[in-house]
């Protein structure tokens, strides 16, 4: 059992289910997460990974079932208070600004703890100007948390930046919210296997440093499944295959079938 076993609830989907018309893109799909736990969701494309990410934050409401963060009930609520309550995510796709900095792409994630508007820019400058020096310093201590190497390049345009840093910045910009859940969606997608160990000793560091922290992480490289989560969640068609650690989930055969196909799990098991 993972260390975290003992930790209270605090992200929980009950019975998801999204319709598109006629298509059933997820059926009634359950998952908890503790406190300081990495959950890892794992799936074959079209599997419903990127749909339960979009549940949970706030992109999709789901035709039948309900999300609950720290027990109160969020789904229905609009993208921007979820983030507010405490959750936040990276996409995909790069949603940097390319032509900001490093750190400003990182002060823009602190938005929802800014609380001077364009009224106290104008009247209380004072007040503006030092709300937003205090959002770059926390911008610098976060880039320092999620890689130094970033850090040291907080002055350059973000979309100068190769890759795996790339992705590091879209964390930490992820991070700047202050969020009690984070949702990482194929963190390593782009990344060599020497750029996807360093992701994963960032991640684990970021953990250490941030112990109450819960993640999310929908991936496709099996050594990044393998190493880091406590438990891992297969999604085949929009339903849960299996849940458990990755060496449990592996030796499912309905688990290898959904990734290797029915005559590939076979051979697997010759």
């Amino acid at each position: 059992m993972p260390a975290t076993a003992a930790a209270p609830v605090v992200l929980e989907g009950r019975n998801l289910t999204m319709r598109f018309g006629g298509l059933v893109a997820m059926a009634e799909v359950d998952f908890t997460l503790r406190q300081g736990e990495i959950l890892g969701i794992i799936g074959p494309n079209g599997a419903g990974k990127s749909t339960l990410l979009n549940i949970i934050t706030g992109l999709y409401r789901p035709s039948s079932g309900s999300v609950h963060l720290a027990g109160e009930r969020i789904d229905g609520l609009a993208a921007h208070r979820i983030v507010g309550r405490g959750i936040a995510r990276t996409f995909q796709s790069s949603r940097l600004f390319g032509d900001l900095s490093v750190l400003d792409n990182v002060v823009i994630g602190r938005h929802a703890h800014i609380k001077s508007g364009l009224l106290d820019a104008i009247l209380r400058r004072g007040r503006a100007q030092a709300e937003l020096h205090a959002a770059a310093e926390h911008a610098a201590s976060l880039l320092k948390a999620v890689s130094r190497d970033l850090y040291a390049q907080r002055h350059r345009p973000a979309a100068e930046l190769p890759q795996a840093d790339r992705r590091r910045l879209e964390i930490a910009r992820a991070l700047a919210s202050e969020p009690r859940v984070l949702l990482l969606d194929e963190p390593s997608s782009g990344m060599d296997d020497a750029d996807t160990d360093a992701l994963m000793a960032d991640i684990r560091a970021l953990c250490a440093q941030r112990p109450d922290l819960a993640l999310m992480i929908i991936e496709h490289d099996m050594r990044l499944v393998a190493s880091l989560p406590h438990r891992v969640l297969v999604l085949d068609y929009g339903q849960k295959l299996a849940e458990g650690t990755y060496e449990e989930v592996r030796a499912i055969p309905r688990v290898q079938e959904a990734y290797l196909g029915r005559k590939g799990a076979r051979h697997a098991h010759a």
